[in-house]
């Protein structure tokens, strides 16, 4: 049916990155991204980011559902924000400070441009 999608990485094949070198704080972490929605600036899917601290800047508005893994997101004004499996948030534009993965993460999200 073209107007239901399930939330599964299998339903795509998966883009694999890393956060640019200027960026990262510690570790070598690499992102799997199983993005299933790009359309007029809509993005949805599952992202899994492998642990180290890298820095974030976000311009976009971003809805996150924690999947598995642990992680702190801290705001440059100091504020940690420690999130774990169940933990769902937003990020809106304007945001910006360090993401740290202590355990494995794997995200659902949609992002609006």
């Amino acid at each position: 049916m073209k107007d239901f999608l399930r939330l599964t990485a299998d339903a795509v094949e998966p883009e694999h990155e890393r956060p640019a070198p200027d960026k990262v704080i510690a570790g070598d972490p690499e992102f799997t991204t199983w993005n299933l929605e790009d359309r007029d600036g809509l993005y949805c899917g599952i992202w899994q980011a492998t642990p180290g601290k890298w820095r974030i800047s976000y311009e976009e508005w971003e809805y996150i559902h924690i999947l598995e893994g642990r992680c702190v997101i801290t705001s440059d004004d100091g504020t940690e924000y420690p999130l774990q499996a169940g933990d769902s948030f937003i990020l809106r534009p304007g945001f910006s400070g360090t993401w740290e993965v202590m355990e494995t993460i794997r995200k659902e999200y949609v992002i609006r441009l």
